[in-house]
């Protein structure tokens, strides 16, 4: 393990625990698998300026702190997505190459405490750790950048992309009464 690196991802998440370590190497085992190049190793290993570095992750557990410090993907950059599936799975994609590949953790050996367990996840390589996967879900486009209108019931402002059209008004979802006569 990169010493700077985890103390980084240690300072950034609070505190050491075996989420942690399982978010490092696989983000680790990505830059490695996807030929990505290394940054300067302070604010994140492999610096994503933009969306360059996707990652879609079927969790949001304690790893997904370390994939923000080494990938330098975000929520707010668009660049690292949720798929909810209570997995400890993760999908990298890189942009200019157009490689990707889903890490899915292999179940570790049962009855373990927690100390235990991440003594276990420190002391294995990704390799002994992941199945190593095609991705599943096909490249999301990048973030798009939507107006901001105005509710005409609480006067907020959203993202017109999170609007609804109800007569001539135009409804933040809070207060919009969805119709849905198909959901019985």
């Amino acid at each position: 393990m990169d010493k700077k690196i985890w103390e980084t991802c240690v300072a950034f998440h609070g505190h050491e625990c075996g989420g942690l370590t399982i978010g490092y190497k696989a983000a680790m085992y990505a830059i490695r698998l996807l030929e990505l190049a290394p940054g300067n190793g302070e604010k994140s290993c492999c610096i994503s300026e933009d969306e360059q570095v996707v990652c879609i992750a079927e969790n949001d557990a304690c790893g997904i702190d370390a994939i923000q410090v080494i990938l330098g993907c975000s929520a707010g950059k668009g660049n690292l997505l949720f798929h909810m599936r209570g997995k400890q799975a993760f999908s990298f994609y890189n942009r200019n190459t157009g490689k990707s590949v889903r890490l899915v953790l292999k179940p570790r050996p049962e009855g373990m405490t927690r100390e235990e367990s991440f003594a276990y996840y420190q002391g294995h390589g990704p390799e002994e750790l992941f199945d190593v996967k095609e991705t599943a879900i096909p490249l999301p486009e990048k973030a798009r950048i939507f107006r901001s209108l105005t509710c005409s019931c609480c006067g907020e402002t959203a993202s017109e992309n999170m609007m609804r059209l109800e007569g001539d008004q135009i409804l933040c979802l809070d207060c919009y009464d969805s119709y849905d006569r198909f959901r019985v």
